[in-house]
């Protein structure tokens, strides 16, 4: 154990934390977001992450031609791709969410069947996505080029602030604000909060259950993606399991600050972010994993409900 080097890089590592938790936040929002229409835990939520960073993967070296070796880009050039990237990597993951939805959830929705049917079928879209994307990369981990120089804008206090984890949190933080606003305040995030409440109420006031669950899958493999396009942009690869620890950490962080709540997720991501980067620093980088495992348990154990546990009754999202 080295604690010393949090007293020596501790404000560099709430930096990476922060960053690192919110990434975990946009994953957990897939979670968050289907648990709470339908009860249910996604479990092909990571593997939608995992869809994402293979079409990051594809846009900046297939579809746009860089290598590996290529220098990076500046100007418009650096913005026109990295922004398709971006909205290629959300609109693959979109589509693979709504896509789960209609093969492992809706038609046995239609017949009535138990949630346990629905969280096998889950399972199984899980494998299903993950084993598809070993045999099309032949197993190898596949890598992006660097478009984004790694420059700094400076250091405070020992922290580096490096663009890419600027672009992270900064991106993030914009994209958590608009879901936010708009499952408070748009008329489809009025009917999602209500489909939330009561799906049998809802049918009674007139509500497409279909249209808003669809709408809601795609809503949380949307922000997934964006969390996929982040996390290639800082650590420049991935592989066809990248999605399990990832996954498993933003199931944590939602369970952690309430599984089904928006807010609570927000601030579990960024949590379980810090207390990851933390943990790896003092005892090392491969108790990271045993970190999320060890938070997972403590919460089901101490706090089911999660941090927020009291609000989830009221609004589910």
């Amino acid at each position: 154990m080295n604690f010393s080097v949090l007293s020596s890089q501790f404000w560099s590592l709430c930096l990476s934390g922060l960053s690192l938790g919110l990434i975990y936040v946009l994953i957990s929002l897939g979670y968050t977001m289907v648990y709470g229409v339908l009860r249910l835990i996604n479990f092909a939520n990571s593997e939608i992450f995992m869809v994402g960073t293979f079409a990051t993967v594809w846009v900046e070296t297939g579809l746009t031609g860089h290598t590996n070796d290529s220098q990076p880009l500046h100007g418009f050039q650096l913005i026109w791709t990295l922004g398709l990237a971006l909205v290629i990597a959300m609109v693959a993951s979109g589509i693979t969410a709504v896509a789960v939805e209609f093969l492992a959830y809706r038609r046995l929705r239609a017949r009535g069947t138990n949630r346990l049917a629905s969280l096998i079928s889950a399972i199984g879209m899980s494998i299903v996505l993950s084993e598809s994307a070993r045999i099309l990369s032949h197993s190898r981990p596949q890598a992006s080029p660097r478009l984004l120089e790694k420059t700094s804008f400076g250091e405070v206090a020992g922290a580096n602030f490096r663009i890419d984890t600027v672009l992270v949190i900064i991106s993030a933080l914009v994209m958590f604000f608009i879901l936010d606003r708009f499952v408070n305040k748009s008329r489809l995030g009025k009917a999602i909060r209500a489909v939330s409440m009561s799906e049998e109420n809802s049918k009674l006031m007139g509500i497409n259950l279909n249209r808003v669950i669809s709408i809601t899958f795609l809503i949380g493999g949307l922000m997934t993606g964006a969390a996929s396009f982040f996390f290639m942009t800082v650590y420049e690869t991935t592989k066809f399991n990248v999605g399990f620890s990832l996954g498993l950490a933003a199931f944590t962080a939602a369970v952690l600050g309430g599984i089904g709540n928006l807010r609570g997720a927000f601030f579990g991501g960024i949590a379980l972010g810090l207390l990851e980067t933390m943990s790896a620093a003092v005892l090392g980088s491969q108790w990271k994993s045993v970190t999320v495992f060890v938070v997972l348990v403590l919460v089901l154990l101490v706090r089911p409900n999660g941090i927020f546990g009291e609000a989830i009754q009221q609004t589910r999202v």
